[in-house]
Order: structure tokens, then sequence, then C-alpha cells
């Protein structure tokens, strides 16, 4: 059967068929721009999934899909540490069995990073300019 490929057609359709169908598949496609065969090791406390599958080269074998409620507009940044980690192959370890990884009370919980949103950081000066600008005189 793989000498014509069937094999491949048939995983295709297995893979449509874990998606829950043809909709389903052509939504998850629109938002990730792929349609990946994994399994599932882990949700984060925002929705992320993250997935792995041994078959794809090393480096293409882990792999997010971000919450709904990112819609389209996801970035790297909504990813947490721990599971950057996981995904760059710092650590083979899942976060959940990852004993070397302390968490103390001072560390910060994870925030994605907002910039070019309204959100954004803008900083400010609370002292006086140096220089004043040039305004025209009046006629």
């Amino acid at each position: 059967m793989s000498y014509f490929g069937l094999d491949r057609f048939f995983t295709f359709l297995k893979t449509i068929k874990n998606y829950g169908g043809l909709k389903a598949s052509l939504y998850k496609i629109y938002r990730m721009d792929s349609l990946r065969p994994g399994t599932l090791v882990g949700t984060d406390k925002f929705g992320n999934k993250y997935y792995e599958n041994n078959a794809y080269f090393y480096g293409r074998n882990r792999w997010v899909e971000y919450a709904p409620q990112y819609g389209t507009d996801y970035d790297g940044s909504q990813v947490p540490a721990e599971w950057f980690g996981w995904l760059h192959y710092k650590t083979d370890y899942l976060p959940s069995q990852d004993a070397a990884r302390p968490k103390y009370k001072w560390m910060m919980e994870h925030t994605q990073n907002l910039s070019g949103t309204p959100g954004q950081f803008m900083p400010y000066s609370t002292t006086q300019p140096k220089v004043q600008a040039w305004v025209p005189p009046k006629k």
C-alpha cells in the first residue's frame, strides 16, 4: 500500500477524523496554517496545547497550538517559560516532570509581551527638559 501512497492518504483521513471532521480541520488550518497529527503532551494554564510527533524531523516534532481565545492574533510571547524550554529542546522533561525548575515566591507569573498594543509600557519622565522646543513667533 505504501508504494501507491495510500498510507499517506489514510493518515490524512485519520488526522481529519482526530480533529473533529472536515469543518474543524479547515478551521484549524485557517488558524494555525497547518494540520499535523500528534500526541497531546500537555496544556498550560492559558489554554495552549503542546503536541509531539517523533515521526517528524528533530526540531520540527514539537509544536504549540495556541488557545482559541487568541484567534489568529497569537505570538511566541504567549508561551510560558517552562513550556518554552520543552519546545526548544532545552529539556526533554515536561514541566510537570521537571523537578529541577524551582519556584520561588519572588518569581512573577508569566505575562505576554504587549508591545504594539494599547496595553504597552510607555515610559515618561518626571524631570524638566533641558532643551525647550522652538515655537515660531506669531505675526
